[in-house]
């Protein structure tokens, strides 16, 4: 998968963020979103946005694009 979430997964840890407080408590995404992102699934902008404007970030300080080596 070439976006990686690995620095908003990062940032949840750190902030101790968990599926309960941003699903359930505070409504910023759905469990499936939060399942898409532990898995490195598609998300859309409006939840990049969303997460954004819960986390006080920029969309680079979540997401990242990752080069993938060519298996051929």
């Amino acid at each position: 998968m070439p976006i990686s979430y690995s620095k908003l997964l990062k940032i949840f840890e750190e902030k101790g963020i968990t599926s309960y407080t941003v699903t359930k408590k505070e409504k910023i995404i759905g469990q499936a979103t939060w399942k898409k992102i532990h898995e490195g699934g598609h998300i859309d902008t409006r939840t990049i946005e969303a997460l954004c404007k819960y986390l006080n970030c920029q969309p680079g300080d979540i997401i990242e694009y990752v080069e993938q080596e060519n298996t051929e």
